[in-house]
């Protein structure tokens, strides 16, 4: 007998729908898979067999084939134990065909028989629409973001055989647990003096600007970077649905029945390879730490001990917004509109010019400033040189301004950049000649000007200003002196 079963599963941070079909047939007891399954699908049999059996069900001495639709798109993850099992028990009789009409099924099974969690339930639900969807019962709330009432689930196998017999009702949704109240957000009021790294902070907020902050070990690179999160606006739900749904490709925990409504801080380690920051693998394709700090912070620390490759990875996606990784099983799009924070070391030693005590060599110095190609220099909107605080600010005990009071500015700031973000900059007369001097002396290219101009716009605009002035612009050029740093 032939049962034909609807599911999904995930490709990157996308589901693509799968039809499940089971054919029982007589001949010697075999259980063979076929549509192109990866490790986790082909494992299926023997978790599947274990399961039917635990539940009480009887397992077909027969010939078993399952074909998962369409067979040439690759197939990976154990979400489709649960359809797998549904469509045999159906090939087998032991459900009507009826049960499994208009539903998809969506879920791994434990060898108890239990239904478990599966990663990417958002994109799964998405792919399974606009059938009613069937998931474990930890799942339902995940998935109910994107799909609603439609979605029903069940803790076992053989609770969803009863209900799917009209033996008993699905079961209620569990009530979500009390929400863990979430540590504090690191406050910029902890900052003490560093009053250009903390401007910079803000103009970067403001106006989505990369930022690349160049300082001896100890003048707070780290500090400030950690802190920018907590200046930008809450996302909004369209943003909110993108970020979660990434994080729950990736596997990463949710907020039970809720939305990630926070811009993400994501801080991978400089040995990270190129495959975990921007995303891939061999069969299943996966987010990377680009994509999981997508509308939110990618903090690089210690860029320069990065390895080449994977900063210059980053240059595509810091322009487009996405990221596409191809494989030979298939490619995968990812979103990766972040915001790039990087902290360096001026040299190898650390000191630099700074403190007049480098320890390094000029082969030294010239081999660590090549790790950051021009290209990717030229990424950064802002580069801003720090220095150590001045020991009397940071004995003083006096607080610096806080996050909120800052984040206000930055909200009230992002508003008046909308308001106007499809006309050109509005420059005075006086910003004019400033910029053209720069273009003039070689000190600007024409990607400069750009860059220049958009930051003057941002300052102009945390002043409340819709015009561009000279003193806009001129804080705008000096957040590039820590060009000089790194550029010979």
């Amino acid at each position: 007998m032939l049962a034909s079963v609807c599911s999904a599963t995930l490709s990157g941070a996308v589901g693509r729908a799968v039809t499940v079909e089971v054919h029982v047939s007589n001949g010697l007891p075999g259980f063979t898979i076929v549509g192109l399954p990866d490790a986790a699908v082909r494992e299926a049999r023997d978790r599947v067999r274990a399961a039917v059996l635990s539940s009480g069900l009887p397992w077909p001495l027969r010939r078993v084939t399952v074909n998962l639709a369409p067979s040439g798109v690759r197939k990976g993850g154990a979400g489709l134990d649960l359809p797998i099992a549904v469509g045999l028990l159906v090939a087998t009789g032991e459900l009507s065909p009826s049960c499994s009409a208009g539903l998809a099924f969506c879920g791994e099974l434990g060898l108890n028989g239990s239904l478990r969690h599966v990663p990417g339930m958002i994109a799964l639900a998405d792919a399974t629409a606009p059938l009613g969807l069937v998931v474990p019962l930890c799942d339902v709330r995940e998935a109910a973001l994107v799909r609603g009432g439609v979605v029903r689930g069940a803790e076992t196998l053989a609770e969803l055989t009863r209900v799917l017999r009209g033996q008993a009702h699905w079961p209620d949704v569990p009530v979500p647990a009390s929400p863990v109240r979430a540590a504090p957000e690191p406050n910029l009021a902890d900052v003490r003096g560093q009053a250009v790294g903390r401007r910079a902070l803000e103009v970067a907020a403001a106006g989505r600007h990369h930022l690349l902050m160049i300082g001896p070990p100890g003048s707070g690179k780290t500090m400030l970077a950690e802190r920018l999160a907590g200046l930008l606006p809450r996302l909004t739900p369209k943003e909110a649905l993108a970020v979660t749904r990434v994080h729950s490709a990736a596997g990463c925990a949710l907020p039970d029945g809720a939305l990630l409504d926070r811009p993400p801080f994501r801080a991978p380690h400089h040995q990270s390879s190129l495959v975990s920051l921007v995303g891939g693998g061999s069969w299943s394709l996966r987010p990377g730490e680009v994509s999981l700090a997508t509308h939110g912070v990618l903090f690089l620390d210690e860029l320069g001990e990065f390895p080449v490759a994977v900063l210059e990875a980053l240059r595509q996606p810091l322009e487009e917004g996405v990221i596409r990784v191809s494989r030979a099983g298939g490619t995968a799009t990812f979103p990766a509109a972040f915001l790039l924070v990087a902290a360096m070391n001026p040299c190898p030693c650390g000191e630099g010019v700074y403190q007049g005590a480098c320890a390094c060599t000029t082969v030294a110095r010239a081999r660590y400033r090549r790790r950051i190609s021009a290209p990717l220099l030229d990424r950064f909107d802002l580069v801003v040189p720090l220095s150590r605080p001045d020991p009397g600010e940071l004995l003083s005990g006096v607080p610096g301004e806080s996050s909120p009071a800052v984040a206000a500015r930055v909200t009230a700031a992002r508003a008046r950049l909308e308001s106007g973000r499809d006309s050109e900059p509005r420059l005075s007369s006086d910003a004019s000649d400033l910029l053209a001097s720069q273009l003039r002396s070689g000190a600007l290219s024409a990607r400069g000007l750009h860059k220049v101009s958009r930051v003057g716009r941002t300052v102009a605009a945390l002043a409340g200003e819709d015009v561009v002035r000279f003193a806009h612009v001129s804080e705008a050029l000096s957040m590039r002196a820590g060009r000089a740093v790194i550029v010979p």
